[in-house]
C-alpha cells in the first residue's frame, strides 16, 4: 500500500511555471507503480493530464496537456513531479497524483489505487 503525499500547489502566476510532486511517504516496490497526474476544476470532471510507467520509460500526455506539462520521475527518491509551463486561468483546478500496479500507465482514472491529497492550484497575478 502506497501513501502518497503531494506539494508544490498553491498560486500560479500567468505565464510562469508550477512544479508539483507526488512523493510516496510510505509503501514499498514504487517502481512498481505507474504514476498518473488528474486535475479537477470547479463544476468539472476529473481529467487525466499525463502519466509515467515505473521505470520511467514510457509516458502519455493527453491532448490537452501536451507542450506545457512535463512528467519526471526519480525512484531513488519515490517521487514523481509534473511541471507545467505557461501556466494560464484554465490551470487552475485541484491537482491530484494517482498510482496504479500495472506496467503501462493510463489516464484512465479508475485504474488507479492510490491517491494523493490533492493540493489546490489557483492562477492570479
Amino acid at each position: 500500500q502506497l501513501q502518497l503525499v503531494e506539494s508544490g500547489g498553491g498560486l500560479g502566476r500567468p505565464g510562469g511555471f508550477l512544479r508539483l510532486s507526488c512523493t510516496a511517504a510510505s509503501g514499498s516496490g514504487f517502481d512498481t507503480y505507474s504514476i498518473g497526474w488528474f486535475r479537477q476544476a470547479p463544476g468539472k470532471e476529473r481529467e487525466g493530464l499525463v502519466c509515467i510507467n515505473g521505470r520511467g520509460r514510457s509516458t502519455d500526455y493527453a491532448d490537452s496537456a501536451l507542450g506545457r506539462f512535463t512528467i519526471s520521475r526519480d525512484n531513488t527518491r519515490n517521487t514523481v513531479w509534473l511541471q507545467i509551463n505557461t501556466v494560464g486561468p484554465e490551470d487552475a483546478a485541484i491537482y491530484y497524483c494517482g498510482a496504479e500496479a500495472n506496467y503501462y500507465c493510463s489516464l484512465n482514472a479508475g485504474r488507479y489505487e492510490y491517491w494523493g491529497q490533492g493540493p489546490q492550484v489557483t492562477v492570479s497575478s
